[in-house]
């Protein structure tokens, strides 16, 4: 069975975000899954957004999403993804499809995140596949 997916990428820090969507995508077709629709969003903050508009897609199954919020001088970060990864669960629960959380942070590095491309973006993809997998 090919499950077909949608994707959500943020923009924002996209050496990062761009470097994860590639080996995402390369993730899926290893696996045998097929990302059906890839939205770009400017930042992490929209991401829950554009999942929405996803998972309204009756042919979509599940949806990747894919960023970073690096540490910056104030709480920011943790603002929002806090404010992301809640909003992101609800979403998944309301839908009934499961959705990743693929975004690293928040209290991280640039070089800490680098760090996390490969692994987010393969447990982003594995995460999904393995929830419409289950018996």
């Amino acid at each position: 069975m090919t499950e077909k997916l949608g994707m959500v990428v943020s923009q924002f820090n996209y050496e990062i975000t761009g470097e994860m969507s590639k080996k995402s995508q390369q993730r899926a077709k290893e696996a045998g899954a097929r990302i059906v629709k890839i939205i770009e969003v400017p930042g992490s903050f929209e991401i829950p957004l554009a999942v929405k508009e996803l998972l309204n897609n009756k042919s979509i199954e599940g949806v990747i999403t894919l960023g970073t919020v690096i540490k910056g001088g104030t709480d920011h970060d943790a603002v929002v993804a806090h404010a992301v990864a809640k909003k992101l669960i609800d979403l998944s629960v309301e839908y009934g499809k499961p959705v990743s959380l693929g975004i690293s942070g928040p209290n991280i590095t640039w070089q800490q995140s680098e760090k996390r491309i490969e692994e987010y973006a393969i447990r982003a993809v594995d995460s999904v596949i393995k929830m419409l997998r289950r018996d």
